[in-house]
């Protein structure tokens, strides 16, 4: 036998009325809750607290001393003061003029003049001359004069000079050396001959070649013709 329920007790008869009952109760909860006022919580009075009481210090006022300066006395006053009476000549130092008059006769004291001694230049040697002695046939600059008179000068030496002299003296065979030493004067001429060699016939000849030599331009050191010193070595084989 199936079992009827009671239309009564059917609780989802109600159900709108629960949510309408709900909601309201929502509401006034809601309500309730915005209109409680809330009042700030009060603390007893602390009176008034100064933050800067504890800040503030107490400075012993002092007082600066100034050390005493000592007077200075006053000078001590003139016992008695005399008055000069201004009835005293006074001497007028005269001073001379130094100024002549045109009239007046001015002594001269004569002047001795004093010549001046002509700077004398000693003899040059070829190497450091300015403007070395000229071999007649030479011509060009400076250099080219030098290294001129250097070539003349040995090929004289090989033309005058007589190459079977050493093996006459019957001289050991190998090289031997001929140094000859002479000066040119300041008009050109050949003066001062010498000669060292091994053997006093070589040295006899070397002085007759350099005895041949002609007549030459002189050097000139700081545009004064001046002597030069010329040196020549040479050479020669012996068989």
């Amino acid at each position: 036998m199936e079992i009827k329920k009671n239309p009564k007790s059917n609780l989802e008869n109600y159900s709108k009325i629960f949510m309408q009952l709900g909601l309201v109760l929502a509401l006034f909860i809601t309500y309730v809750a915005i209109e409680k006022k809330t009042f700030d919580r009060q603390f007893g009075d602390l009176g008034d607290v100064n933050m800067n009481a504890d800040m503030e210090e107490e400075i012993p006022i002092t007082e600066r001393i100034e050390p005493e300066i000592p007077k200075t006395p006053p000078p001590p006053t003139p016992e008695k003061i005399e008055v000069v009476e201004d009835e005293k000549e006074v001497e007028e130092t005269v001073i001379e003029s130094t100024e002549t008059d045109e009239d007046e006769a001015v002594e001269v004291e004569d002047i001795d003049e004093v010549e001046e001694a002509e700077e004398v230049i000693e003899d040059v040697p070829f190497t450091i001359i300015e403007d070395v002695p000229v071999f007649p046939g030479c011509k060009g600059n400076k250099k080219e004069l030098k290294s001129c008179f250097n070539k003349k000068m040995q090929k004289h030496f090989g033309r005058k000079f007589n190459a079977d002299l050493p093996n006459d003296l019957g001289m050991s065979p190998g090289k031997k050396r001929i140094i000859m030493l002479f000066k040119i004067n300041k008009v050109g001429d050949i003066v001062d001959i010498r000669a060292k060699a091994p053997h006093p016939r070589l040295q006899k000849e070397a002085i007759r070649i350099i005895k041949l030599l002609p007549k030459m331009k002189p050097g000139r050191q700081r545009g004064k013709a001046v002597g030069v010193k010329y040196t020549l070595p040479m050479r020669i084989e012996v068989e």
